[in-house]
């Protein structure tokens, strides 16, 4: 790490990120420069990492869907479209710093040494150079760097998909050999549950990079799923806390530090945004699978929940069914629809009205019955279970759409009773 003393203290060298809801208007802008300078110490280095303003992104795309029904068709345009969000935000955060007296200079995540590959709108980080940051730094500058975006071998802007804001700053931590990596959001932490769904969810002072990415995985909002890869790769403890509160938050690290773990459970997860795709009557024949999952693949979408089942022992004719993202169901159905043509399916159903909720926790390792206890309180709520898929650590289930926040709350009071 680049530590040095500073009047006999080590300067410490931290990046912050702040998503769009935090500086969604120009005071917001502003209280973020005044907090961000009010907790700096003396000889500390702050990089910053900035989402667009607000829904500016959503604005975006509904600018581009006024050209085109499929915008993504032409993904490189989307790329220059979104990444002009951030531009913004930068720049007002840069001026406000000034305003306040404090040098600042704002970068794009190209200036900052973000290398991407070329999957526009969705692209990962393959390298980070950050020779310019370290420069700024030097000079006594605050950094703000526009998240959710890099630059690929030959220049194009290239987006990071949605949540690619935490995704730069943890990289970006992990580049610099930052101290931590603090995410500023909405909320002041992470929790068993999403505590608009939960009321007496629970917030956790520590979570570990194992747990924290399976949340987020299964659809914990607070994190997104390849950050938390990055700060277990870089073994940088990320800080979520919030934006409008001085309370502590929770530290992601690699294991506990003074939590206690009498939790089996640490989190109930869930994820609204998701379809179900059935592929009805298809051949019982090796390579099918195959067939089906590789067609996706190439068309870049991700499978989640898959359930195989006998339609026909005498036909030996089978179902597929799996999960989708609800932003990839457009795509995933003309690609499935192909192959079920080429494979004779019966036919191809979709239902939007599903949900996936979802246990998390390292303690289930050598804990049996979790499982049962999770089932059990799904059937007294009156709640089917469409698909169940598990890890080590996690069980899923499927569910109806419309009985999801039943569902989080029943399976949340089996594992976390309320206090006495």
């Amino acid at each position: 790490m680049r530590r040095y003393l500073f009047r006999g203290r080590n300067m410490a060298l931290i990046v912050k990120k702040f998503g769009g809801s935090s500086v969604a208007t120009t005071e917001k802008i502003m209280n973020v420069a005044k907090r961000v300078l009010s907790e700096k110490q003396p000889g500390d280095q702050i990089v910053m990492v900035v989402s667009a303003m607000g829904d500016t992104t959503d604005d975006l795309i509904t600018l581009a869907n006024g050209i085109t029904k499929d915008p993504y068709q032409y993904a490189r345009e989307m790329d220059m479209l979104l990444t002009t969000g951030e531009q913004v935000s930068i720049a007002l955060l840069a001026m406000a710093f000034k305003s306040l007296g404090q040098p600042a200079i704002s970068l794009t995540g190209p200036m900052a040494g973000m290398r991407t590959d070329s999957v526009h709108t969705k692209g990962r980080i393959k390298d980070i150079q950050p020779k310019r940051v370290h420069e700024e730094l030097d000079k006594g500058n605050i950094v703000v760097v526009a998240g959710f975006q890099g630059a690929d071998e030959i220049g194009d802007l290239v987006t990071l998909g949605r949540g690619g804001s935490d995704t730069s700053a943890v990289a970006l931590a992990g580049a610099l050999k930052a101290d931590s990596c603090e995410i500023y959001t909405d909320v002041d932490g992470v929790y068993s549950a999403d505590p608009r769904i939960v009321k007496n969810a629970r917030k956790m002072k520590e979570i570990t990079y194992y747990e924290m990415l399976e949340m987020a995985r299964l659809g914990a909002g607070v994190m997104q799923p390849r950050s938390v890869e990055m700060g277990k790769y870089f073994n940088i403890p990320i800080h979520v806390r919030s934006t409008f509160t001085n309370k502590p938050g929770t530290i992601i690290r690699e294991d506990y530090t003074m939590e206690d773990k009498d939790f089996v459970i640490r989190g109930v997860a869930h994820d609204e945004k998701v379809a179900k795709i059935a592929v009805l009557g298809i051949p019982n024949t090796p390579g099918i699978a195959h067939e089906i999952f590789s067609a996706l693949a190439e068309a870049n979408i991700d499978v989640d929940m898959i359930v195989q089942s006998i339609r026909n022992i005498e036909k030996n004719v089978t179902d597929m069914v799996f999960t989708v993202a609800t932003d990839d169901l457009a795509q995933a159905k003309k690609v499935v629809d192909k192959v079920a043509d080429k494979l004779n399916a019966i036919a191809v159903l979709i239902e939007e009205d599903v949900a996936k909720v979802s246990i998390v926790g390292a303690g289930m390792l050598g804990n049996p019955g979790i499982a049962a206890r999770m089932f059990g309180a799904l059937s007294k709520a009156q709640i089917n279970i469409d698909i169940i898929s598990t890890s080590e650590i996690s069980i899923s289930c499927l569910v109806k759409g419309s009985q999801l926040k039943e569902a989080v709350n029943a399976i949340h009071d089996e594992f976390f009773p309320a206090k006495a």
